[in-house]
């Protein structure tokens, strides 16, 4: 019979002043990562439920907005008012999302002044600071024209290149079918503002 040698584990001693240290290290690792966990969850939740994000495609809202421009959209539009910028989702010939601006509201009585380049909502002239160019392009509504109730009149600000609510391709829009209001610019990085 083998006899084996016998094997010897010390051990060094930890004093408490090293356990106290790998103590608060991990104390401080939970906490950064408790907080890490609760700020994305807060972030996905603002996200889901109270603003998304939409991408402009298209030069149907310039000088306002440019294609590739990313906005925060407010989810939860309950007013929504002329001169408000919203993305729709209404089905329609384009077979896509449209960002436009609202020009009139259910009950509002819309005409344009095709060779002046005028709109007027319930006989008065409206002031846009925010187009490209005088509104003289004409599709196939006649004007003048009032707006049904649950339903908004939309235009790009790019006027005369884009195709909105005086074509019967997109046509009035209604309530149901506006995704939310544009409330910033996300990118790119610097002009926050939408109006």
């Amino acid at each position: 019979m083998r006899r084996t040698k016998d094997t010897i584990v010390s051990f060094e001693s930890v004093s408490d002043e090293d356990i106290v240290r790998v103590s608060r290290f991990w104390k401080v690792i939970y906490e950064w990562s408790d907080s890490l966990i609760l700020a994305i969850i807060f972030v996905f939740l603002v996200f889901a439920f109270v603003f998304r994000i939409a991408a402009v495609e298209g030069n149907s809202m310039q000088p306002t907005l440019k294609d590739g421009n990313w906005l925060a959209v407010k989810s939860i539009s309950t007013n929504i008012k002329r001169g408000d910028i919203v993305i729709i989702t209404q089905p329609n010939a384009l077979n896509e999302p449209l960002v436009k601006r609202v020009i009139a509201v259910g009950g509002d009585t819309v005409d344009i002044n095709f060779s002046e380049g005028i709109v007027t909502i319930n006989g008065e002239v409206i002031h846009e600071p925010f187009i490209a160019e005088p509104t003289q392009r004409q599709f196939d509504i006649a004007f003048p024209i009032t707006v049904p109730d649950n339903c908004y009149f939309v235009m790009g600000d790019n006027r005369n290149n884009s195709i909105d609510s005086r074509s019967n391709i997109v046509g009035f829009i209604k309530y149901g079918y506006i995704l939310g209001t544009a409330e910033a610019r996300l990118y790119p990085l610097g002009d926050f503002r939408v109006e």
